[in-house]
This record gives structure tokens, C-alpha cells and sequence, in this order.
């Protein structure tokens, strides 16, 4: 039977993508394409990819006032905090003790609330 496999990508207007797209490559380290202006990755060997629908009044987002975040999957949760922090941005929170791996959150130039995940090993 046909089905969705999966995420396969992010799309959302920005007011001025290019600057966007340069904090992602400063900051998170994206590798931004030339002529379309976007990054791409084969699916990671480790973690999954959610959909997953909040309440209409969730904080979970916060301190964006979006109406969605973004949730990437990092192999070294540490070290991509450290190239945010030589590119002047500290992240809003950490939690290293949750059983599905550690995260933390930054907020992007455009208010999008950035989750990042590290899986835990063999997740």
C-alpha cells in the first residue's frame, strides 16, 4: 500500500532569504546550495522524523511567535552549540536528561523557534 515516508523537507517564506539562509550556514553549520539557496541531507543513520500537531495554545514554542518550529537531527549536540556560540548566538535552553536524547533550542533571525536533537547512541 502507498505511504508517506517521511519528512521530506521544510518550506516557508522569509522576508529576506539570503540572510537567512547565511545565519544557518554561520551558525548550524548548513551547507547552503548554489542557485536554489537551500540545504539538503540524506536521511540520518540514527533518529527518525516526527509529525507531530500541537494545541492551539501550546508554549512549547515560545519565545516565537510562530506557529511552528523547526526540530534538527545533530550528531554532536555540543560542538553545534559551540559554532553558535562563536557565531554570537547562546541557545534559550538545554535538557540533557530526557530517555529520547538531548536537546536544545536557539531562535533564528526570523523568530523560528530551533529545536536540536541529538539522539541517543543506537537510537
Amino acid at each position: 500500500m502507498a505511504k508517506v515516508l517521511g519528512l521530506g523537507g521544510i518550506f516557508f517564506k522569509a522576508a529576506d532569504g539570503d540572510a537567512l539562509s547565511d545565519w544557518y550556514r554561520r551558525v548550524l553549520g548548513f551547507e547552503i546550495q548554489d542557485g536554489w539557496g537551500g540545504a539538503m541531507w540524506p536521511h540520518p543513520q540514527q533518529g527518525f522524523t516526527l509529525w507531530s500537531p500541537f494545541k492551539a495554545d501550546t508554549t512549547y514554542f515560545e519565545p516565537s511567535a510562530q506557529p511552528f518550529m523547526i526540530n534538527l537531527i545533530v550528531d554532536d549536540l555540543d560542538g553545534v552549540l559551540a559554532r553558535a556560540k562563536d557565531a554570537g548566538v547562546e541557545p534559550l535552553g538545554r535538557e540533557d536528561g530526557d530517555a529520547n536524547g538531548q536537546f536544545a533550542w536557539l531562535l533564528d533571525p526570523a523568530g523560528v523557534k530551533v529545536e536540536l536533537w541529538q539522539p541517543p547512541a543506537g537510537a
